[in-house]
């Protein structure tokens, strides 16, 4: 039995849009309209950081504590350890993945993969670069990141709490560039606390 034109036409149709969508879901682009950080260190970047804010989503829903671990690999790219405590299973949670640069590696873009071939934007936005410290020596203390689109945002400090000053700077600079701030959610870091 032959399919109708309008069947095989629908069914192709249909292939470009999930086509189009799966794309989308993996891009690596930064959102229209934002810039991504310029003279970034790497070397400065790697270590522990504190989930100080973030935008929900499904693969951190219930997660407090989150902290992220970062390290220079040898063919120049990054393992990530996302790690935070899942407050209804009552146990911490690890999701270990791998970030490669966008393009040159003076400017804060990266695509990440927790999930085999699949990569999503990963883009420094803001960053502690002008705090007069020596650079040469001293880690970043603060940063804030997008993904590929204006739905995934993320504040992160050095330390499990930020200074207020500095948050609410970062929280004006999100919402003059498009982020719903008043979905921000401010992690739970109590288990960080020394």
């Amino acid at each position: 039995m032959s399919k109708k034109p309008e069947q095989s036409a629908s069914i192709r149709l249909l292939a470009v849009l999930l086509f189009t969508l799966t794309l989308a879901a993996c891009s690596s682009a930064p959102p229209d309209g934002l810039s991504v950080v310029d003279n970034f260190d790497i070397n400065r970047y790697t270590g522990r950081w504190y989930e100080i804010a973030r935008l929900d989503h499904r693969f951190e829903r219930g997660l407090s504590n989150v902290t992220a671990e970062y390290e220079l690999q040898e063919d120049n790219s990054v393992s990530v350890l996302n790690r935070g405590y899942n407050n209804d299973e009552q146990q911490w949670d690890e999701a270990d993945g791998r970030a490669k640069f966008v393009g040159d590696p003076s400017q804060g873009s990266l695509k990440v993969s927790f999930f085999g071939p699949f990569y999503g934007g990963y883009h420094i936005i803001a960053l502690d670069q002008d705090d007069g410290r020596n650079h040469e020596q001293d880690s970043y203390q603060w940063a804030m990141i997008s993904g590929p689109s204006r739905d995934y945002l993320w504040i992160l400090a050095r330390e499990p709490v930020l200074d207020s000053t500095v948050y609410d700077a970062l929280i004006k600079q999100a919402g003059d560039s498009g982020f719903a701030i008043e979905d921000l959610i401010e992690v739970d870091q109590s288990r960080n606390l020394p």
